[in-house]
Order: structure tokens, then sequence, then C-alpha cells
């Protein structure tokens, strides 16, 4: 049996907590800024955990995590 492949689009964009959930980053962060209030920009700056019905996918394309 080969090696699985890690999905690289997936190893970017989440890391493993210790206790094996899935941290993400926000969407909405990267342009058209100057519309959006201090405070959603202040909160979207803070990670996030993948929900557990995508924690199942992200598994799948990080076997090794």
């Amino acid at each position: 049996m080969p090696k699985m492949k890690t999905h690289k689009g997936a190893s970017k964009r989440f890391k493993v907590t210790g206790s094996g959930k899935f941290k993400r980053n926000h969407a909405y962060t990267s342009h058209i800024l100057e519309h959006k209030s201090p405070k959603q920009k202040r909160n979207l700056r803070k990670s996030a955990l993948a929900s557990e019905n995508d924690a199942k996918r992200i598994s799948r394309m990080l076997p090794y995590a």
C-alpha cells in the first residue's frame, strides 16, 4: 500500500489542536476592509475551530495530522 498524500491546500489552512480539533482562520479579511467596522475586523483576526462536520472532511485530507 503506498503512502497517502497530504492535501497541500488543507495543510496550509488548518492546524490541529492538542485535543485533535482543527483550527482555522476567518474569511473576509483580505480586501474591502474600509467598509467593515473596526470591531468586525478585530474579531476576524482571531482563529476559530472548524465545525464537526467539516472536521471529518479535513481529517481525510490530512491523514497524518
